[in-house]
């Protein structure tokens, strides 16, 4: 899968994010910041996805282990087990899961020395709420694309707003 990277965008709160026709897809957000986990677990799930939460890595993976998910969501500096730690155990027990790192400081010296521990994608805080929603949208069509299924283009690319919520 192709690493996609936001920058950070200074962009006002302004546009609403369209919903899909039929979600089904679950989503993990996995962030020790409440206010951060709460904003992109209440966007996801105005977009219709079916999303959980957790606030740090530990219960991330403890939630893992009795749920399957289409993707997680993860900060990586985060007490008790951190977002490249959480790679490491997905990488370990060879569970397939797409991961987009929404971080602050981006671990690339974790990427360089380990390349397979690379996310799908890569969000850097601040990023808007619509480019974590575009980001999704792009790693779940990625990843159904490479299993095998047949998808319409999708409509949000290319269309999304100039202006965005702002984290």
């Amino acid at each position: 899968m192709k690493v996609k990277t936001f920058s950070q965008t200074p962009q006002a709160a302004s546009a609403a994010i369209p919903r899909p026709a039929r979600p089904t897809h679950r989503i993990l957000v996995v962030e020790d910041d409440h206010d951060i986990r709460q904003l992109n677990t209440e966007a996801l799930k105005d977009c219709g996805y079916h999303v959980d939460a957790a606030q740090d890595g530990a219960i991330a993976w403890d939630t893992m282990q009795l749920s399957r998910y289409d993707l997680m969501v993860t900060d990586n500096d985060m007490p008790k087990v951190t977002g490249i730690e959480l790679l490491k155990k997905l990488h370990a027990a060879h569970m397939a899961v797409p991961v987009i790192m929404a971080t602050g400081i981006l671990p690339l010296d974790e990427f360089t020395r380990h390349p397979w521990l690379q996310p799908a994608a890569m969000l850097i805080k601040p990023y808007t709420l619509d480019e974590l929603v575009g980001t999704v949208r792009q790693v779940l069509r990625v990843a159904e694309d490479y299993s095998g299924h047949t998808l319409p283009p999708a409509p949000w690319q290319n269309q999304l707003p100039d202006e965005g919520w702002q984290l």
